[in-house]
């Protein structure tokens, strides 16, 4: 048997901004690396936002959707606070049945319009995590959505709309972070700050209790994805992303 092929270094992601905006498509998707690095970012004075684009509502297979998504809502609304995030919202997407499209994107440009952040963060928009990990429909759509929204919410003409809302364009992202890509670029060195990203993973409490697959360890999963990471960035802890850029100058 061989091994497997060693992953390249990591570049250290650039810190030098303010306000970021997380779109993700269900509540627990961020927590599952991501929100560690959102714990260091708040610890520095960052602000921080959530835009969640179902509520999760079909997440829970002994629930019915118009318990689970209140329920998951308020479990995100507790995950987020874990890491100093207070600034969330629910765009009212259908959970399971999410399409890449126009209404997403105008929907998330708007939402880009609304915050104004400098640094979008979304989860992977490839086809897989990697070989033999197939992606999920939602996870693809949203991520693609986020790509192209970027460059909807800084067009006047695209999505007119929006402008006559009083959503001004708004051109300042500078870079688009994908969790868990299997293309990953950057890493975050969150070292001091996993423990927080545990905590807001383990506050999705009704959700992880109803995974059918026997459920899992929250501490030790996140702690070997963050260990395999940091080995990338020779520290202890790391958060990978794969980096869009949208501003060179």
């Amino acid at each position: 048997m061989t091994n497997p092929p060693e992953l390249p270094p990591l570049e250290v992601f650039d810190e030098d901004w303010q306000r970021a905006l997380v779109v993700v498509a269900h509540p627990d998707d961020m927590e599952y690396g991501g929100a560690s690095a959102v714990a260091r970012w708040t610890s520095q004075g960052k602000h921080v936002a959530y835009a969640l684009v179902t509520s999760g509502e079909a997440g829970i297979d002994g629930m019915p959707p118009e318990e689970a998504g209140p329920l998951r809502e308020a479990e995100q609304r507790a995950s987020c606070a874990v890491v100093g995030v207070q600034d969330v919202e629910f765009l009212g997407g259908a959970d399971g049945m999410l399409e890449y499209g126009l209404p997403l994107r105008r929907d998330i440009a708007a939402t880009i319009r609304r915050h104004r952040p400098e640094v979008v963060i979304t989860g992977n928009f490839r086809e897989t995590f990697g070989p033999g990990v197939l992606n999920q429909a939602d996870h693809i759509a949203v991520g693609k959505a986020v790509v192209d929204a970027v460059r909807d919410a800084a067009n006047r003409w695209v999505f007119r709309e929006l402008a006559d809302q009083g959503l001004e364009p708004w051109g300042g992202v500078r870079h688009v972070l994908a969790g868990g890509s299997p293309l990953a670029t950057h890493g975050v060195d969150v070292t001091d700050h996993l423990a927080a990203g545990i905590e807001s993973l383990k506050a999705h409490t009704a959700y992880l209790r109803g995974l059918t697959s026997g459920g899992m360890d929250p501490e030790e999963f996140l702690e070997a994805i963050a260990r395999m990471t940091g080995s990338r960035m020779h520290c202890k802890y790391g958060v990978s992303f794969e980096v869009v850029n949208f501003q060179f100058f």
